[in-house]
C-alpha cells in the first residue's frame, strides 16, 4: 500500500469499526480479505454499504479495501457506508456538502444501553409484588 495513493476513512456504528481504504481503480472491493459479495451475502447489506458511491456516481470507479471488526453484520454494513463516505471526502473535499445533506456524514450514535444494577436489564425491572 506504500506505492499507491489510498484515501482513508473510519466508519463506526454501534460496536462496529470499519477502516476503509479507497483508490481509483476497477471497482474491486475486499472486506477482511474476502470478496464483498461473499462477506455481505444479502443485497440490502450491499446496497447500504455502497450507497455513498451510488449517490456520488462513483460506483465501480474505486478499488476498496475494508477492515471491519465488532458488532453484527448490519452494523458493519453501516460502518462501511460511513467509512466510504469519509474516504470520498478525503479524495474530493467538494463532495462534503452533498454527502452531508444526504446524511452520509452523520454518525449514528445509537448504542446499546448498559444494564443497571438491581434490575435484570437496562430498563426492565424485576417483578413487583404488593403483598
Amino acid at each position: 500500500m506504500a506505492d499507491v495513493k489510498y484515501y482513508y476513512g473510519t466508519g463506526k456504528r454501534k460496536t462496529s469499526v470499519a477502516r476503509v481504504f479507497i483508490k481509483p481503480g476497477s471497482g474491486h472491493i475486499t472486506v477482511n480479505g474476502r470478496d464483498f459479495e461473499e462477506y455481505f451475502p444479502l443485497a440490502p447489506w450491499r446496497k447500504v454499504a455502497l450507497s455513498p458511491l451510488e449517490f456520488t456516481g462513483n460506483l465501480g470507479k474505486f478499488d476498496i479495501k475494508v477492515n471491519v471488526r465488532g458488532g453484527g453484520i448490519s452494523a458493519q454494513a453501516d460502518a462501511v457506508k460511513y467509512g466510504i463516505a469519509k474516504a470520498l471526502v478525503a479524495w474530493q473535499p467538494d463532495l462534503r456538502t452533498p454527502l452531508k445533506k444526504a446524511r452520509f456524514l452523520t454518525r449514528d450514535a445509537r448504542v446499546k444501553e448498559r444494564k443497571k444494577y438491581g434490575q435484570p436489564g437496562a430498563r426492565k425491572r424485576f417483578q413487583f409484588s404488593k403483598r
